[in-house]
Order: structure tokens, then C-alpha cells, then sequence
């Protein structure tokens, strides 16, 4: 049985892979994917079948006539809600959840997976939700999942709420079950241990493109920057695990100001991966090192478009469409694929038993 999904937020369509593609689950078919990012949109055209519609969410949804679908995904940004603006002071606007679950309503959808940072777990909007839910008939899952339990070679932990229509499908959906553990805390367990950095890029060139801003991309997204020769000596001075800490002590002369100025804070700034573990979590300015641990393991360089990619669980035959920056955007705000494939996995199992159930009473009244 094949299940009809619409990916509201799409972004590129690491959520809508992770449900029809038979790599990561399978079982769906796009139906309609939404998204204000016209690049992202442009690739989630490219990539699937379904309408890819370019648009803001409330403007769409009062016009539009919405198709119904067994399960609507997507990740809303909750307007007002982030570390830096707790007290939602200064944001007005509504929640983009709401429009989010009005669709779900009027899709006939049984069930939706949201997803969101990890810090949403602990806010009043996530109660907010889950009470919206309930008052549509929909009973809710919620908790924070790290992707690497999931086959994703990257420590990248997400909010996940499940909700399903409690008419429907009384049994519910259970989270998924995790597929890898920490190499550190096995526990006798027989599963396979996280996947690492090394696992995913080390096949790659150790060189990389270097390109100019404006410069055409190699469609193989195996391009970096080109560096300035400080730059260079600034990576050469950062050892395999370092971090900016060991650019101020090896080469305080090429070290910004604020750096030298600054003997404590965040590890990660400047820093390198490890080959041996998974990445830190992707974010959409990874070809920036000076924003996190981005350079590569051993080469002189921070990490490439396509070794982004694989890092979130792109395959490479998946086809981006953009600028750099819209790309890299694209990579960076992505659901890895294999996490919603494992998502996909409980929430097919989950309209199988319904699919089992109707069969089941038909078979009784015959």
C-alpha cells in the first residue's frame, strides 16, 4: 500500500526522501510539498514527483483548496520561539504551527510528524501544540531524538512530535526504535555503532575545487572556497581535533583579535572534525569554519557542498538546484534522510495496522 504525504516547509525534500524513497523507507507518494524558499522549492521539484508550490503557508492555505492525504510532515518554524527570544517579546505573529495543523485538519490527514529544534521540548509552545492537537482528536508523541541513533553519520538532536487521530488509528504510532548506538555506551548491544565522518567522505578527493564567488559549481558539489594565504596558514595551524584554541596558541599572529581577546567559549569555532566520529550537526554555513567545526579531518580546508551532503545522508544522486549559498542553505536546514526514513518506517507500520483492521471488518460483514 502506498500512502499519499504532503511536506509543509519542505525545504530540498530531506523528509519527503526519507518517506518515498525505498533507501530510507519507502511507501509514500508526494502528493504536495510547500516552501517560501523558491531554490528549495526549485529542488524539490527536481527531485520528486507532486506539486513543489512556492509560497507563503497562510497565503496558500487561504487560497489554495488543500488535497487530502494520509500524513502531512514538516518542520514550522515556531515564530518568537528560539534561545535568544524565550519571552517571545517583540514577534507578534502567529505561530507557523497554527496554519501547519489547520492543514492537517483539512487534509484528512490521519496522522503528522513535526519536526524542530531540540529546544522546543522544553517550551510552552510545544504544550501549545499538543493542546491544539487534543482539540482536534489527535493524540501526541514528543521527544528529542539524535539523528545519529539513526544511521546519520552527524550528532544533530531534533524535537519530534507524532501526532494521530485518535478515531483512526486507536493504537497509535510508536517512535521509531534506534538503529546504531554509541560506540561509548554499547551496552551489550548488538546493533552497529554510529556512523562516522570517515565512513561517509573519506572516498572523496582530498583536494576540492576551489571556486570564486559568482564562479559556476561542479554539479558534483566537491567545491570550497578559494583561500586567502592567511587562511590557509590558519587552517595548517589547526591540528586533527583542533579548534581555534590551538590557532592561538600555534599562530597568535595570524589569530582575529576577538579570539585573542576572548580565552574561553565555544570548542567547536575553527575547528576540525574527527575522522573516527560522527560530524557535529550541519548547519547551513558549514563552508565558514569560523562558525563551527567545519574544516576537514586532515585536509587544509573547510568541508565541501557534497561532503555536506553525505554528512546529512544525501545520496549523491540527489539533485540540488541553486546558487552556493541557496545550496548550502538547502543542505543545512535539510531533514537527513535516513532519520525520516526511520520516522517513515513507524508511521507506514502504523497505517498498515489501520489498512489490516478495515480488511479485517470488511471480511467480518462479507
Amino acid at each position: 500500500m502506498v500512502y499519499r504525504i504532503a511536506d509543509l516547509f519542505c525545504g530540498a525534500g530531506g523528509m519527503t526522501l526519507g518517506f518515498v524513497d525505498k533507501r530510507f523507507g519507502g511507501g509514500f507518494r508526494p502528493v504536495v510539498a510547500l516552501d517560501n524558499d523558491g531554490a528549495a522549492i526549485r529542488t524539490h521539484a527536481e527531485n520528486f514527483g507532486g506539486d513543489s508550490v512556492h509560497a507563503n503557508i497562510e497565503e496558500w492555505f487561504k487560497t489554495a483548496r488543500v488535497p487530502e492525504v494520509d500524513v502531512v510532515v514538516g518542520g514550522p518554524p515556531c515564530q518568537g520561539f528560539s534561545l535568544l527570544n524565550k519571552a517571545r517579546t517583540g514577534d507578534e505573529r502567529r505561530a507557523l504551527w497554527e496554519p501547519y495543523l489547520e492543514i492537517v485538519k483539512a487534509s484528512s490527514a490521519k496522522i503528522f510528524v513535526m519536526e524542530n529544534v531540540a529546544e522546543l521540548y522544553r517550551s510552552p509552545e510545544l504544550d501549545e501544540i499538543r493542546a491544539r492537537a487534543r482539540e482536534m482528536g489527535f493524540e501526541t508523541v514528543a521527544t528529542i531524538l539524535n539523528t545519529a541513533n539513526y544511521g546519520v553519520p552527524q550528532t544533530r538532536k531534533r524535537t519530534i512530535v507524532i501526532g494521530w487521530d485518535t478515531a483512526i488509528l486507536p493504537d497509535g504510532v510508536e517512535l521509531p526504535l534506534v538503529t546504531h548506538v554509541d560506540p561509548n555506551a554499547r551496552d551489550g548491544s548488538n546493533l552497529p555503532v554510529w556512523r562516522t565522518v570517515r565512513d561517509v567522505i573519506s572516498d572523496l578527493p582530498g583536494e576540492a575545487v576551489g571556486t570564486e564567488i559568482g564562479d559556476a559549481f561542479p554539479l558534483d558539489l566537491h567545491f570550497g572556497r578559494m583561500p586567502t594565504a592567511k587562511s590557509l596558514q590558519r587552517y595548517k595551524a589547526v591540528p586533527p581535533g583542533g579548534n581555534r584554541f590551538d590557532l592561538q596558541r600555534n599562530a597568535p599572529e595570524i589569530t582575529p583579535d576577538c579570539w585573542l581577546n576572548k580565552k574561553s567559549g565555544g570548542t567547536d569555532l575553527f575547528g576540525r572534525l574527527w575522522w573516527d566520529r560522527p560530524s557535529v550537526t550541519i548547519r547551513t554555513e558549514f563552508f565558514k569554519p569560523e562558525k563551527g567545526r567545519y574544516l576537514h579531518p586532515s585536509e587544509h580546508r573547510p568541508i565541501t557542498h557534497r561532503e555536506a551532503a553525505r554528512l546529512m545522508g544525501f545520496p549523491d544522486d540527489f539533485s540540488f538546484t541553486g546558487s552556493k549559498v541557496e545550496v548550502a542553505r538547502q543542505i543545512g536546514n535539510a531533514v537527513p534522510p535516513p532519520f525520516a526514513g526511520a520516522i517513515s518506517s513507524v508511521v507506514k507500520a502504523a497505517l498498515d495496522r489501520m489498512k489490516s483492521a478495515e480488511r479485517g471488518k470488511s471480511n467480518k460483514a462479507a
